[in-house]
């Protein structure tokens, strides 16, 4: 068990670790077995297939329904992150300051709003993919993409001298984690900037006030504020912060813990097991 785990915590407020557990279950638990075995070691409970009075949800095979209220990580917030175009209205409902975006079908509605916002750049972004896969530039006569979900976003594309992309994480309502994202020098740069390509986690100092308004309002959008989630951000030239998106574990995706920082790492695991624990003691007591 990681040291500062909240576990010997739980049992002195009369919680037994029993009546929770790490939540991972059905067809598609093989892709989050390596996190499962990390959260099982951090929270000091088990892995197990079949949900508890209290579970950190990874992934489950059906209906999620009977688990409403015994989720750490809310059903509806998972749900947000892993589909941009419910971030998106999320987003614009609650005031989180984006890159322009729009959702729009047919395809052709697509290029319409192009030609008549020619002086930005513009992307069509794949509404639930991970690390970036399948995001492309929108140009005048591209084709439409094939199989491609609907409706499609059409979101402004910052360019940036050097790509980088910052994130910020949340555990328990407190934000912590300033880092960015960026290519090592000497390699090959891609316009979008994902762990998957080659990006690497740099910590920083102390983020910028904007930045932590702008993060502070996308983690309440999306309800994660009170459980455990991240959220990444661009600054624009101008100096202003924009909100890109939410990113939490369970079901769709889980967030990347490869930071090269080991610190940073274990104050992650310490973080997330106190989190927990403070919200099983709510439902288990």
């Amino acid at each position: 068990m990681i040291k500062g785990s909240a576990s010997p915590g739980a049992s002195r407020r009369g919680i037994s670790p029993k009546n929770c557990c790490v939540l991972n279950g059905g067809s598609g638990a093989w892709a989050f077995e390596p996190l499962a075995m990390q959260l099982s070691s951090a929270l000091g409970v088990d892995v197990s297939v079949e949900p508890r009075r209290f579970n950190y949800l990874l992934h489950v095979e059906g209906s999620t329904q009977s688990l409403e209220g015994t989720s750490f990580i809310p059903l509806e917030a998972i749900r947000l992150a892993s589909d941009k175009r419910l971030l998106a209205a999320a987003f614009q409902e609650h005031g989180v300051p984006t890159p322009m975006t729009r959702l729009v079908e047919p395809y052709e509605e697509a290029l319409d709003f192009l030609r008549a916002h020619s002086g930005s750049d513009w992307c069509l972004k794949y509404p639930t993919s991970c690390g970036a896969s399948g995001h492309r530039m929108l140009a005048e006569g591209s084709d439409e993409p094939p199989n491609w979900p609907r409706p499609f976003i059409v979101q402004e594309f910052i360019r940036l001298e050097r790509p980088e992309v910052y994130r910020t994480y949340c555990a328990a309502g407190e934000v912590f984690g300033w880092v960015a994202r960026r290519f090592p020098e000497g390699t090959r740069v891609s316009p979008w900037v994902a762990h998957a390509r080659g990006a690497r986690y740099v910590r920083l100092g102390e983020p910028p006030a904007a930045a932590l308004e702008a993060a502070r309002r996308a983690l309440i959008a999306t309800g994660l504020r009170d459980s455990f989630g991240c959220v990444d951000l661009l600054c624009r030239s101008n100096g202003e912060w924009v909100v890109l998106e939410v990113g939490t574990d369970g079901l769709f995706n889980h967030v990347d813990r490869d930071l090269d920082d080991a610190e940073l790492e274990c104050e992650l695991k310490r973080r997330v097991a106190n989190a927990f624990w403070r919200a099983a003691e709510k439902v288990l007591v």
